[in-house]
Parts: structure tokens; sequence; C-alpha cells
């Protein structure tokens, strides 16, 4: 699938100022690889007189499938032939608006340091979608695309075949624009509404949907005689959503109407106030979730196994049931990183009796770590290949045998949610595999059954009612009994 943007110019003000505007040099074919694909920018021509950029994206159908399947995960609800064989890679859809917001960052937001003045102006455009799906016809396109400022939208509908012509339109149209806008608004308009046009997103609407669709929609959505459909399409019918966009689509248009900023319309509530929450980031959602369980646990002596910059042993610290906290990392950088965070040179003589940092391999038996009532591995077991996991096993559960552990690790189901992140990828170019729920269960009902532990099971994060939630959480309780760890201690010494 691919777009082409267009315009003139003359000796003084050269059409190639379209490559500063884009950020897209007119002289270079550019690829980036996308969620479904790569996408590449190019130049069929680039004169003075005339200058086009395109924009092509080539879709891989095997990541497509991988990433989801179905309206609103992985493709058109009728593409229905089979899970390789569709419209998508031909076919202008939210893949190509995901593909221009990634390549076309700064150019979206207006941005332009080299020529301000430009970006800022109208342009002469044509903008040229060879193949569009229209859920509506091209009456639909017209009704969105005429009340935005262009001379001419002509959507000319594609025959199903040119060989029988009996058989009538296909639901495509080949979308042509043309008119004088500035760069970044005609962009925000397609990112919107090539989606909407084709009614089916490939990725998961989450809340943050709304937040784009007006950021995007600014100075035009708002008074568009189409706005409840746009809103209702692009953010897939979701209606809790659909009624927060509508809502603050309508105070814009207050506003607008007053000569006023929406802060001055909207201004029933005191910030000094304000209780809305805001989303909680997920590395802290996941060490409220280990505190928590910490907590219930009874812990008082905890060891963070991989503390890495010790975010983990600072909130620890924060807390004063918690009278001993190790943190142990192999990377001695890592140390000196969590060393200057917790300020250890500047602690005073308590809290610092409280906290020991220790360089130390979670492969190896270590008899450091032994006799502490908890240990956390948080987002560590995915580090490392494999064939060592077995060690880091009895390392932390045969050999520390702390009462209490916590293992947290990323659940690969949720990757799908995410839509930046390319299909096959892991989280982390260092992760070296990551689990789905009943692979992490399986290893976590292994590895209790062998060293005399019970294993529970909580999510961390927003729990999807389909992919489950971003991180997974394991809490294992030792189950031997006292003379077991009596014998145990005796081999030790």
């Amino acid at each position: 699938m691919f777009l082409t943007i267009s315009t003139t110019g003359n000796p003084e003000r050269p059409a190639t100022d379209l490559g500063f505007l884009l950020h897209k040099h007119p002289e270079r074919a550019q690829s980036f690889p996308t969620s479904h694909g790569t996408a590449h920018v190019l130049y069929p021509e680039a004169s003075a007189e005339r200058c086009t950029a395109a924009l092509l994206l080539e879709v891989d159908p095997v990541a497509l499938v991988r990433r989801g399947k179905g309206k609103g995960r992985g493709g058109a609800p009728d593409s229905a032939l089979a899970q390789y064989v569709n419209d998508r890679p031909y076919a202008a859809s939210s893949l190509l608006a995901v593909a221009l917001a990634k390549v076309f960052k700064t150019a979206l937001h207006g941005d332009c340091k080299a020529m301000p003045e430009r970006a800022a102006a109208p342009l002469p455009l044509r903008i040229e979608v060879p193949a569009l799906p229209a859920r509506g016809g091209a009456d639909l396109v017209r009704a969105l695309f005429g009340p935005l400022g262009w001379s001419t939208v002509a959507a000319e509908p594609v025959v199903l075949d040119a060989e029988f012509p009996e058989w009538g339109d296909s639901r495509y149209v080949r979308l042509v624009l043309e008119g004088e806008l500035r760069l970044a608004d005609a962009l925000n308009q397609l990112y919107v509404l090539l989606p909407v046009l084709d009614d089916a997103k490939h990725y998961w609407v989450a809340p943050d949907e709304v937040d784009k669709l007006l950021r995007a929609g600014d100075g035009w959505l708002a008074g568009h005689p189409e706005r409840k459909l746009i809103t209702e399409r692009y953010l897939s019918r979701r209606r809790g959503l659909a009624r927060e966009a509508t809502e603050r689509l309508e105070l814009v248009r207050l506003a607008e109407a007053e000569g006023l900023d929406v802060e001055d319309v909207d201004n029933a509530v005191d910030e000094t106030t304000d209780t809305e929450e805001r989303p909680v980031p997920l590395a802290q959602q996941r060490r409220d979730a280990i505190l928590s369980a910490l907590r219930g646990a009874g812990a008082a002596r905890v060891l963070d196994l991989g503390c890495g910059q010790g975010q983990l042993v600072q909130a620890l610290l924060k807390e004063p049931r918690f009278t001993e906290v190790v943190g142990v990392d192999v990377s001695v950088r890592a140390l000196t990183v969590a060393a200057r965070r917790l300020r250890l040179d500047r602690m005073g003589e308590r809290q610092a009796a409280r906290v020991t940092l220790v360089q130390g391999s979670l492969a190896y038996t270590d008899k450091r770590l032994t006799g502490y009532d908890a240990a956390v591995l948080s987002e560590v077991i995915e580090h490392l290949d494999l064939p060592r996991l077995p060690a880091l096993e009895y390392a932390v559960f045969g050999s520390a045998r702390p009462r209490t552990v916590l293992v947290t690790t990323p659940n690969v189901e949720y990757n799908v949610r995410w839509e930046t992140l390319p299909a096959g990828r892991v989280r982390h170019s260092d992760h070296r595999f990551e689990w789905t729920r009943e692979e992490f269960r399986a290893w976590a009902a292994r590895v209790a059954g062998e060293y005399g532990y019970e294993a529970g099971f909580a999510p961390v994060g927003p729990d999807d009612p389909e992919v489950g939630p971003p991180t997974q959480m394991a809490l294992f309780t030792r189950t031997a009994t006292e003379n077991d760890d009596k014998n145990q201690k005796e081999g030790q010494a």
C-alpha cells in the first residue's frame, strides 16, 4: 500500500522544500521498520517545479497474523479467504496511518527548524491514495474530506474486475486530494480518516486513543459535520471512549465559539483540588504489586536479586517494616548507579545499616544469600538463556531457600496490545525469551514441586480479558518442614 504527496514551486520557493518539511531528503530512499513490515520513503520526482514524496508500506502477512486476527487486532473483518490472504498489504488502512505517524512524526506536529515559515504556511498539495477502502462509498469520502479545505476531493470507485464490468464496483476508491493546506493539517487528516473509512483497526483500541484522536483532530474535528461518525469509527465503536471523546470535542467547539481556551471553559473544578487519576507506569504497578505481596507475606529481610539500578531497593527502604534489604546484581556499573540513586554516601547510619549492595551471579550458589524471609526476581529470568535457568533455580530455591520468592516476567501474549512493538519481537533486546501465561505457570509449578514450595499467581497491570496482563507474577511459599530446614543448614555447615 502507498500514498504520494506532491507539491509545486518555483526557483525562489522550490518544491523540493517538501523534503525539509517531511524531514526526508529527496536524494535518498529510506526504510523504517514497523510493527507489521517495512515503510519506505522515496521521491519519484524532485525538481524546483514539482516534488513528490511516496510512502510505500510493505506488509508482512505472517507478522500480521501473529499480531492477532479479526477486527481490531489483525485485519479487516471480511478478510476471509485465509489467514495470509487479505487486502491489508494493498489497501490503505490503520496500518498505513501508523506508518505515516511513525515516519513523518515531526511533520505531523508541524515542526521544521530549517523552514518554520514554510511549515506554518499552506502549500499547494496533491495527495493520492490508489486503493482506499471506503465503507460508505465515494459519497462518504467526499463528506469527510470536503469540509476540510480541499478544492478537489476525487473518489473514483475501483471496479472489481475490468474484464467483467457487470460485476460492478468494489468497496475501494482511488482518492485524489488537491488544495492549499498546511502539510501538518493534511497529514493529521489522513492519520484519522484512513482508518475511519476502512472502519477496522489492526490493533487494540486503548483509552489513549482518545488523546491521539483529539491531538490529530485539533483545529478541524470539533466542528466537522461528521464528527460523530469519525469519533465512533476511529475508536472502534467503543462507547465509553467515544463518549469521552465527544464530550471533550464539545468543549473545544464551545471554546472556539467563545474565543476562549478550553481551560477557561472547563473551569468547574479547581486544579488544586483535582483528584483525576493519572496513568500509572507499568514499572510502578510492578513495584506496588511486589511491595503488597511482601507485606502480605510478613517479610522483613528481603533480597532483590538482579536489582539493576536500585528502584525496588529504594522503594523497600521507604517502609520501616523491611528491616534489611540486600540488592544483588552481576553488573558493577548497575550497582554504582544504584548506590548513587540511594545516596549511600550521604545516608544516615541507621538507614545505611538496613541496606547492602552485593555483586554476585544468580547462576551460582552464594552463602551470603541464605536465611532471608523473601527474595524478589523482578524481570530477571527472561534475561537468562534457557539452558542456564536451572542453575538460577537451584541457587535461589535450592540453596538460598527464602521463605517467600516473588518472580515477575513479561506476558508475551500481551505484546499484541502495543501498537509500536514489531511482531515477533521481544520487549527488550536483551530478553532471551518471553513466556505465555501457560508456559510461566508450567515452569512455576515444576520449580515449586521440585524444591518444596507452593506457587500462586497474580496479574500485574490491566488484566485484558483476551490476552491477560502485561506482567505476570508468581508467589512461591516454602512448604518444607522445620526438620527439612534444619537438615539443610547442617548440610551447608
